[in-house]
């Protein structure tokens, strides 16, 4: 990548919004800090301007600082601007705002979380608490708005799509009022000194994101579909706005942006891949994406993250889980589903679905209690470890894995350690999320169910790694895919 001017004028529409391509998943899988709670058990009235596809449950959160509450008056002013506040922070959670904006070990929205970018540095994640120095206390309405739906800070700088403005450019003016009023009067202000962007100059010139934006911010505001029901309607508000689904599930452009914002466009949620993380195809197709899901399975696996016998959350959608769908109205998460199922379909030339492949296995039980035959192992599931010795795939299996999920991969009766059978993830035609999952594990606290599983990234060599991955796919999964143990290394190191 030559960094001269004249390649920024042509190509810095390319090489400034892979800020935005990389940073989600790595946002996702950095901050664990605790989501705001959210009360979903009563809905304020919208403002007059705020329709349908803005209206939000209330909701509190214990960022919400004590002057933020309604006076003891319970006056008419004091009670709206409380209820105003509780419809942002619920908002804020619908955005997953907390995600990126807060730091594994740092306070609610006081920023400072590192979004490492290949080959071009690292940036971290702004403060926008309330603090007057470090913070947007200093911002107005039309400063937030500008920032949130138009990608232009208050001093008049480009922000780079990490933030992703292009998704809230649909958001309407009464969100955007509420919003502000949340991180304005709810959020306890922080002062806080953020570690400046590694990324060197020239590369760190934010003037071509001008042309970018005029080629892709697409217009504000969602305009409601006529004929289509107002659940439809609300779930194609949150989709493209403040859920933000396209970021990670819509393939990229050859300038970094999304190839379609809405259900118009070919390819809208039809899969991409980022920070190693496969974000998987969720439209309408029935072998390549979700086509084969009911309603009550997709609002489940929202809520929960988990569905037995079909699907996990992991990685950045378990996060985007626990943060933020899991705190969502269950009317909410049903518009979604709504929503998503009508997506045109996108076939990536799949002939099953992935949640439909695999068998029990039948080789592990017969190792137990076996010799090791001098460590080598040996067998049909042995493989080379890259150091001239052999890996025995089933015995990585039953000394890793079986003690959860059962010798012959049929997990738990009660799904708390999921099938290996019938599983999105081991069926999947790309191995790329086994992999991650074997290397992070699993951490996921959502709809009151804690669920874990630990990384071995520490206790597997990558060859180890690679041959423990093909023995899940080829017996419980997808049996046409393989990965080799350069990938899992590149994968290891975030390549």
């Amino acid at each position: 990548m030559r960094k001269t001017l004249g390649t920024l004028c042509l190509a810095g529409a390319a090489i400034w919004p892979a800020l935005s391509y990389y940073s989600v998943a790595s946002a996702a899988s950095v901050s664990t800090v605790a989501t705001p709670s959210v009360e979903t058990s009563t809905l304020p009235p919208a403002s007059a301007s705020g329709s349908m596809s803005g209206s939000a449950p209330a909701s509190t959160s214990p960022a919400t600082s004590s002057s933020a509450a309604a006076s003891s008056s319970g006056s008419v002013s004091d009670s709206a601007e409380n209820d105003e506040i509780k419809r942002g922070a619920y908002l804020a959670t619908a955005g997953d705002c907390i995600a990126c904006h807060t730091a594994k070990t740092g306070k609610p929205f006081a920023g400072g979380l590192p979004i490492g970018i290949p080959m071009l540095g690292t940036i971290y994640s702004s403060n926008i608490t309330p603090d007057k120095t470090s913070g947007i206390g200093n911002w107005s309405l039309g400063d937030f708005d500008q920032a949130m739906r138009h990608g232009i800070s208050k001093d008049g700088h480009n922000l780079y799509p990490a933030m992703p403005y292009v998704s809230y450019a649909k958001l309407n003016d009464a969100d955007i009022a509420a919003l502000y009023a949340y991180f304005e009067k709810g959020v306890v202000p922080v002062s806080a000194t953020l570690p400046k962007s590694t990324i060197p100059w020239p590369m760190n010139m934010r003037w071509p994101l001008k042309l970018w934006n005029i080629g892709f911010l697409p217009a504000v505001g969602y305009q409601p579909k006529a004929g289509q029901s107002e659940a439809w309607n609300r779930g194609a508000y949150l989709v493209q706005g403040l859920a933000h689904c396209s970021t990670c599930h819509t393939p990229r452009g050859v300038a970094m942006q999304e190839v379609a914002l809405d259900e118009t466009g070919k390819g809208f949620l039809g899969g991409s891949v980022l920070a190693g993380w496969d974000a998987y195809n969720i439209t309408s197709a029935k072998n390549g994406g979700i086509g084969g899901w009911s309603q009550l399975q997709l609002t489940q696996y929202l809520r929960t993250g988990s569905v037995p016998g079909l699907a996990q959350a992991a990685g950045p959608m378990g996060e985007a889980v626990e943060h933020s769908f899991s705190h969502l109205q269950a009317s909410d998460l049903d518009a979604i589903a709504t929503y998503i199922r009508t997506i045109p379909a996108v076939e990536d030339g799949s002939t099953a679905p992935r949640q439909s492949l695999g068998n029990p296995a039948t080789d592990v039980s017969a190792l137990r209690g076996v010799a090791l035959n001098g460590g080598a192992g040996g067998g049909a599931a042995s493989t080379g470890d890259g150091t001239g010795g052999t890996v025995d795939a089933a015995r990585l299996y039953l000394g890793n894995c079986a003690s959860c999920h059962q010798a012959n991969g049929k997990g738990s009766p009660d799904g708390y350690y999921p099938s290996l059978i019938h599983n999105s993830t081991v069926g999947a035609s790309d191995a790329g999320n086994m992999v991650q999952v074997i290397l992070q594990g699993i951490h996921r606290n959502a709809a009151g169910n804690d669920v874990g599983m630990p990384g071995f990234a520490t206790e597997l060599t990558d060859a180890q790694v690679a041959a423990l991955t093909n023995y899940l796919t080829g017996t419980f999964g997808n049996s046409h895919v393989s990965v080799s143990t350069d990938a899992v290394a590149k994968l290891r190191k975030g390549d």
